[in-house]
């Protein structure tokens, strides 16, 4: 859901005094609009993580791979900020339905995990990926704005199902076996929707008790990104996946709106 959540957005009012944002969230419409979604993920994903790529380019400060002609945009801009288009999208979600994923051949996250139980469910289902905020914009409306959008976006193409990797920074797995524990003992996906790590690649995340877990501090080390969708009502698929190219650990995250609360509910369905 991807990428990353590893903090949450904030307009960083720090230094000189800027305009207010001007915010407008929509789906990439060109090139120009795709290129500006590739520099924000560089300097998120590549300048601030530490993350690659066989696509990455560097010299134009590009984060790109081949699923991207596929995938659908969505951009949060600040036409108040200087610089540019480039400059002015300051968030990116990228999101692949069903039928776009048909014509590449395989949902992104196919890479990682085994999604039989959701390609064979019959339900209508949306890959989320790729989220990230300009550090300026961490913690306050930016974030909020692009999944009211997505609300959207999932309401009127009748999702019924959305899933995708999010990521924790860094693949040492002993610094985060109590956040995969908590996640495991708390938050497994129900069976029908249990997505599993591919076998190749299996990472356990059951590797404290859940009797000698600290939970609160368990879940203080859980990125704000994986929390939200937690307290959407969203699940963890089974097992982790290390991705030393990206310098993350991922999970699934799994969100099936046919188990949200009223209260829930209301961001996935338009009302009257």
């Amino acid at each position: 859901m991807t990428g990353t959540g590893h903090r949450p957005d904030h307009p960083n009012l720090s230094g000189p005094a800027r305009q207010a944002p001007q915010f407008e969230t929509r789906l990439a419409r060109d090139a120009a609009d795709l290129r500006a979604a590739q520099h924000l993920r560089y300097r998120v994903f590549v300048e601030e993580l530490g993350g690659g790529g066989a696509m990455v380019d560097h010299e134009q400060q590009l984060e790109q791979d081949r699923f991207d002609p596929y995938f659908d945009h969505l951009l949060l801009i600040d036409h108040a900020r200087p610089g540019g288009l480039e400059a002015q999208v300051v968030g990116v979600y990228r999101l692949l339905t069903g039928e776009a994923a048909e014509k590449v051949g395989q949902f992104y996250s196919a890479d990682e995990y085994d999604l039989t139980k959701l390609t064979t469910s019959g339900r209508k289902l949306l890959e989320l990926g790729r989220s990230c905020l300009h550090a300026d914009y961490r913690g306050g409306a930016g974030m909020m704005l692009m999944w009211a959008a997505l609300a959207d976006y999932v309401t009127e193409r009748g999702i019924e199902l959305l899933f995708g990797t999010a990521s924790f920074h860094g693949t040492d797995i002993e610094a985060l076996a109590a956040p995969l524990s908590v996640l495991h003992a708390r938050h497994l996906a129900p069976e029908p929707v249990r997505v599993r790590a591919r076998a190749e690649a299996f990472q356990p995340m059951d590797l404290v008790p859940e009797e000698k877990l600290d939970r609160v501090a368990a879940m203080r080390a859980v990125p704000p990104l994986i929390k939200g969708y937690l307290k959407l009502g969203g699940f963890i698929g089974e097992g982790a996946f290390v991705d030393h190219a990206f310098n993350t650990t991922d999970v699934c995250l799994i969100l099936d709106t046919a188990l949200l609360n009223e209260k829930q509910s209301k961001l996935f369905r338009r009302e009257g």
